[in-house]
């Protein structure tokens, strides 16, 4: 008699079911998140006398911009914090930025969180809304670009 693994899933996550939330607010669903990613840069040492390799000493983490897309839906949840953390809305905080924390969770089919990221002192750099086109049949989408000082995975 075959038993089932207990570490796999009979139901596996679709990358589409995530949630996107800042400092505990849910921000909304999204279609497309990007820059979860990191690469840490290197500094060569060459050795004098070894000819066979350089020596690679690890330095300082780069984390891109995470990138989220989603449709227009009737919530400004998205639109609001951005301008909250640019022109009128910065200089009415004194010109003090404030970094928020938030996650970004992969849901399985029955709403689970399967994975779950979490990053720091983030706020909005940029937000692009939808292209009009009276012959276009494309979604409506909005788009949020968020710089971040590093994420955790759980």
């Amino acid at each position: 008699m075959a038993t089932k693994s207990p570490s796999r899933n009979p139901v596996p996550p679709f990358t589409a079911r995530f949630v996107f939330t800042v400092d505990g607010i849910e921000i909304g669903a999204f279609t497309e998140v990007s820059g979860l990613s990191v690469q840490m840069d290197t500094e060569d040492l060459v050795e004098g006398g070894n000819n066979g390799f350089v020596h690679k000493l690890p330095k300082q983490l780069k984390w891109p911009n995470l990138v989220l897309k989603r449709g227009i839906t009737n919530s400004n949840v998205l639109f609001e914090w951005f301008q909250k953390c640019s022109g009128d809305g910065l200089e009415k905080a004194g010109d003090k930025l404030s970094r928020k924390h938030g996650a970004i969770a992969l849901h399985d089919a029955t709403g689970k969180v399967v994975r779950k990221w979490e990053f720091t002192d983030a706020f909005p750099v940029k937000w692009t809304g939808p292209k009009f086109a009276s012959n276009g049949k494309d979604l409506a989408t909005e788009e949020l670009e968020v710089v971040h000082c590093g994420f955790k995975a759980s």
